[in-house]
């Protein structure tokens, strides 16, 4: 499939007069916890000839494949990239700090290097308790519950604990995660959910598990509690990222 997936991303290339930085998995695949039939969601950054940004009229910033399926494939700008970037984008560290690595240049080094100086901890959590309080209230309160939907909600809330005791970036990986944050009271139990999930199809459903339910709503409930009183006078730099952007554009 990785090869299905760079010829994919060379089409693209070609197609659209553009040259990809850097592709990575994200989703479950990235995460650890594939189910038999998880799809591939490849996200890439990449950059325009100099003449396309220097057009009048606006171009996309976004480049989205059809879904078919198997393949989920879209792409953002490299312009796009940085200023979500300067407003410390939570998706792009987990793009970046993907396990499974496509197509990269120079230019994502440079980047990961930077990315310490970008990372805000209040923006990051409030992205991450609010894809827990979503996910829960729409996905974990019936009595029947599809298996992925609690990692849906359990990641996020383990990387806002990691966020909060190391003001760093929460890694991809889910086990990381779950051995730095997990209680040891749900271990068994989520290992169990696991592996349901890989192997299983995405559709799998199981009974509510009361006991997981009742940790994932008082972790939100206390995370939403310490985030009003969370402080962050952190300011970012725009000419290093401008900088950046000038040098990626001459090299096209």
């Amino acid at each position: 499939m990785e090869q299905t997936i760079v010829r994919k991303l060379r089409e693209i290339e070609k197609n659209e007069r553009i040259h990809i930085l850097l592709a990575v998995e994200s989703g479950s695949r990235a995460w650890g916890f594939p189910s038999t039939d998880s799809d591939y969601d490849v996200r890439f950054i990449y950059i325009r000839q100099k003449e396309d940004y220097l057009r009048l009229e606006k171009t996309r910033d976004v480049i989205e494949l059809p879904l078919d399926g198997i393949l989920d494939i879209n792409g953002w700008d490299l312009q796009k990239t940085l200023r979500l970037f300067h407003k410390s984008n939570p998706t792009l560290f987990e793009w970046f700090s993907s396990p499974i690595v496509y197509m990269e240049t120079p230019f994502a080094n440079t980047f990961r290097t930077m990315m310490g100086n970008y990372f805000s901890t209040k923006r990051s959590l409030y992205h991450y308790i609010h894809m827990a309080e979503k996910n829960r209230r729409e996905y974990l309160n019936d009595h029947m519950v599809k298996i992925k939907k609690y990692f849906y909600v359990l990641r996020p809330v383990l990387a806002c604990r990691w966020i909060l005791e190391t003001k760093t970036p929460p890694p991809m990986l889910f086990s990381e995660l779950m051995e730095a944050e997990l209680p040891d009271a749900l271990r068994k139990e989520v290992e169990r959910l696991l592996d349901l999930k890989q192997n299983a199809p995405e559709v799998k459903m199981i009974a509510k598990v009361d006991k997981l339910n009742t940790y994932l709503e008082n972790s939100i409930e206390d995370i939403r509690n310490t985030l009003k009183t969370l402080n962050e006078t952190k300011m970012a730099d725009w000419q290093e990222l401008n900088d950046l952007f000038l040098q990626q554009l001459q090299s096209v």
